[in-house]
């Protein structure tokens, strides 16, 4: 299933090499169509990785101090 993505992804970029202006914060640049969109794709993916992983961690601590808890109501008589 990788394989198939990465040549899919291959393929955009090698059929989009029309160079497009990008300007981000005030930066303007010139690069492939193809490859703006590979960049693009790649930051939302990062972004989307940190948040799940920021919320993992939240849920892991939340669940530590619930089992923290527990155990400590079950230990009083």
């Amino acid at each position: 299933m990788a394989l198939v993505l990465l040549v899919l992804l291959i393929v955009l970029i090698l059929q989009n090499q029309a160079v497009v202006e990008v300007q981000y914060f005030g930066l303007t640049g010139s690069v492939p169509l193809g490859t703006a969109l590979l960049i693009a794709a790649v930051a939302g993916a990062a972004v989307v990785a940190i948040v799940g992983v920021v919320r993992l961690t939240q849920l892991r601590v939340k669940g530590q101090r619930a089992r923290r808890v527990k155990a400590q109501r079950e230990r009083k008589p």
